[in-house]
C-alpha cells in the first residue's frame, strides 16, 4: 500500500513541550522521521549514543547542533544536513523557538561516512 503525505502538514504550535517526531516510513533497515523542534533543545548534560547511524537534514527553522569533543556548536539553516555516525555522540543546543524547526532524519545500519563530497 502506497502512503503520501506533505513533511509540513500539522505542525504543532509554538510553545510546546516536547518536539513531535513522527514516522514517514520504517522498514527493515532504515526509519524516516519527521522531527519539529519549537524551542526545544538537549537537557543539560544530556548526549546523544545511537546504535544506528543518522543523516539529518533540516527543512525549516533553525537549530545549533553539537559534538562531543568540539568547542562550539554547528549552526545549522534550511539546507544543511550532517551525517552522523553511530555511536558519535552529539546533542541539540538550541532550536528556534520563534517559527517550527523541522528536520528529516533517516536512521540506518551500518553508516560509514563517504568519501564522495
Amino acid at each position: 500500500m502506497s502512503k503520501t503525505g506533505n513533511v509540513f502538514a500539522n505542525l504543532p504550535v509554538i510553545g510546546c513541550a516536547d518536539e513531535d517526531i513522527a514516522a514517514l516510513l520504517d522498514v527493515p533497515g532504515l526509519r524516516v522521521e519527521r522531527i519539529v523542534s519549537t524551542g526545544q533543545a538537549s537537557p543539560p548534560g544530556f548526549w546523544y549514543d545511537q546504535p544506528r547511524a543518522e543523516w539529518v537534514l533540516l527543512l525549516s527553522g533553525a537549530a545549533r547542533l553539537r559534538f562531543d569533543g568540539e568547542d562550539k556548536a554547528r549552526a545549522l539553516r534550511p539546507g544543511d544536513y550532517v551525517f552522523i555516525p553511530a555511536r558519535r555522540r552529539h546533542r541539540v543546543d538550541w532550536t528556534s523557538p520563534d517559527a517550527p524547526t523541522v528536520w528529516l532524519a533517516l536512521h540506518f545500519d551500518g553508516g560509514r561516512e563517504s568519501n564522495c563530497d
